[in-house]
């Protein structure tokens, strides 16, 4: 999946998520369609990263993306996916890795 501005090294520039001390994740509209059109994802930990990584669409599980405005902008509920001992809380920075399809977001 190539995303709009991406380099040559399969990554786009660097965009930010929310994370919320109840376990949301939200993203801005621009970010929630760019890389999560059909507003299906999935959630999964590696390391100091939660790699987030778009679903066709939302039959097949994973997590939705819930509209919050009129803005478009996204949240779901993803608290299982984060580091019980630490979560994260407040804005971090993610890129798009083509390479392995996922919006990989720093959790430090």
């Amino acid at each position: 999946m190539t995303q709009p501005g991406t380099t040559e090294a399969g990554t786009t520039e660097p965009v930010l998520v929310e994370f919320t001390a109840d376990g949301s994740l939200r993203l801005t509209a621009e970010v929630a369609q760019t890389f999560f059109p059909s507003d299906a994802l999935v959630a999964v930990p590696r390391a100091d990263e939660l790699w987030l990584m778009p679903l066709i669409g939302p039959e097949g599980g994973g997590l939705l993306l819930k509209q919050r405005n009129p803005r478009g902008d996204r949240s779901a509920l993803i608290w299982e996916a984060l580091p019980p001992e630490s979560p994260p809380v407040g804005e971090r920075t993610a890129i798009w890795d083509a390479a392995n399809g996922a919006l990989r977001v720093s959790l430090r």
